[in-house]
């Protein structure tokens, strides 16, 4: 996109593609790296990209029939797609999206309406599979020692983080604003970004990859909490052990009280746990939170246990206890004083132990970016912007964000969500307002657009925009989830 614009000083020109409305010098770019002057002109930086589905660019195709024509689709869909990645902004507000383009898909006239919008109303939404403490809930989420979000309920296996938002972005210093969009631009283009929790852990997030918790790197997520792994593995402890313990901060799961281990005939033990009991086999509170077993601060699992009652308890009897990911076991014996004593653990418990490990997960980062499309963004769709929005909840009209997939949440506006790493590389930018630009497009009929109001005299052909010389056209493809494509 070229764009002529009034100088304001000598050989500058003047930006209006955000609200800094930047004076440019010439071979010189804007504060946001976006824009420059070249010549004279503004020009965007970085080339428009269109997403080509083609085998030869390396599009892959999974075959579900013999049928020696099929071309490979499951769901008829544009071969070609122009995505918002270096479309530019309709900032301000008024103006038509940069691109309106039109196609045929299989006989019906589309138009595809892109624009990158700038969010000051955004942020992310991470997931980090560990079962590791990172953080008291609500506790503060800090980048660089500045506030840039906080964590919010545990999910299972994961520990999830809101960060940014408009008070973040705007509503602290201004370092704490710029701070927090480098956090979230870096995180957005799946860039590893170090984060601390006050009275919690240091993790170093990036999408797609292992979180790293205090130096250490997360292999895997756990199996499923204590009375879950109970469940799911007591077959194969009877008969090889007379006791299991499985340590969870959550709820930690013993065998022989478990209603799988009831099921299978398993005597009691006379085990006494620490903790709240919650139903039986599953005990709540067994120890505080931390990096320790089963997300717990112990490092010995002796510690959650009280003495064996003498009355079932016996000299001999054997225990496993083990972490939900695997990652720690002991074998003990009681002695004659029904005390136990850590013993090799045998190689059929070993097995079961390595089985637990072999059914998580590898643990990973999920990074979601979170945005709400208002003014700036349905005024270049259309004069009526509210009309958009009808038109997106009728499921008229599909939302895609750099030819990704996004999840619409129901009620007012269009707030999405997306997947960064289904994305193309550095498909995120920023302007020093703060915010964070990020491209969204708005996929229908072009009879649709054209009752919803749409700019229809700004509707152009996709031949025309594959022939611009600022367009790079890459590879569309369905990405491995967790995977750059």
């Amino acid at each position: 996109m070229v764009t002529e614009t009034t100088s304001a000083a000598i050989d500058k020109i003047r930006c209006d593609a955000c609200p800094v409305m930047c004076y440019i010098k010439p071979g010189a770019a804007g504060a946001c790296d976006r824009y420059a002057n070249q010549d004279g002109k503004l020009v965007r930086v970085d080339p428009h990209i269109i997403l080509e589905r083609t085998v030869s660019q390396g599009g892959k195709l999974v075959p579900f029939s013999r049928t020696e024509d099929w071309d490979g689709k499951i769901v008829h869909e544009p071969s070609t797609f122009v995505t918002a990645i270096g479309a530019g902004t309709t900032y301000p507000d008024y103006k038509p999206a940069p691109f309106i383009v039109s196609s045929e898909v299989d006989g019906v006239d589309m138009v595809t309406v892109v624009t990158e919008g700038i969010f000051s109303y955004c942020g992310i939404k991470v997931k980090i599979d560990t079962d590791r403490y990172l953080g008291p809930e609500t506790a503060t989420v800090r980048a660089q020692g500045e506030a840039v979000g906080h964590v919010t309920t545990s999910e299972y296996g994961s520990q999830m983080l809101s960060l940014g938002g408009v008070h973040h972005l705007t509503g602290g210093s201004k370092k704490e604003g710029r701070v927090t969009c480098d956090t979230l631009m870096d995180l957005a283009n799946c860039k590893a970004v170090e984060l601390t929790i006050d009275g919690g852990a240091s993790v170093v997030v990036q999408a797609g990859q292992p979180p790293i918790v205090n130096g250490v790197k997360e292999e895997r997520m756990r199996v499923g909490c204590g009375s879950a792994t109970i469940g799911m593995f007591a077959k194969q402890w009877h008969g090889k052990v007379d006791e299991v313990v499985v340590v969870d901060d959550h709820i930690t799961g013993v065998l022989s009280e478990h209603q799988a281990g009831k099921l299978l005939d398993i005597a009691d033990t006379g085990i006494k746990m620490k903790g709240r009991r919650s139903t039986p086999g599953r005990y709540f509170q067994v120890a505080d939170p931390g990096t320790g077993w089963g997300g717990t601060n112990i490092s010995d699992p002796l510690a959650i246990l009280g003495p064996f009652d003498a009355k079932e308890a016996r000299p001999g009897l054997s225990m496993l206890m083990v972490s939900t990911t695997g990652e720690h076991s002991s074998y003990y014996v009681l002695d004659e004083a029904l005390k136990p004593i850590e013993t090799e653990m045998p190689a059929d418990l070993q097995f079961s132990v390595e089985r637990i490990q072999e059914n998580c997960e590898p643990a990973l980062c999920t990074v979601l970016f979170m945005a709400g499309a208002g003014g700036s963004l349905r005024a270049g769709v259309t004069d009526n912007p509210v009309r958009l929005t009808r038109s997106v909840k009728d499921a008229l009209t599909r939302v895609t964000s750099g030819g990704a997939a996004v999840y619409v949440w129901p009620g007012g506006g269009i707030t999405y969500m997306v997947d960064v790493t289904q994305m193309p590389a550095g498909a995120f930018g920023y302007v020093p307002t703060p915010a964070l630009v990020a491209p969204i497009e708005f996929t229908m009929k072009l009879t649709d657009y054209a009752a919803l109001g749409g700019h229809m005299d700004y509707v152009k052909p996709l031949a025309e925009v594959r022939g611009g010389d600022d367009v790079r056209q890459l590879p569309w493809q369905n990405p491995i989830p967790g995977r750059r494509a």
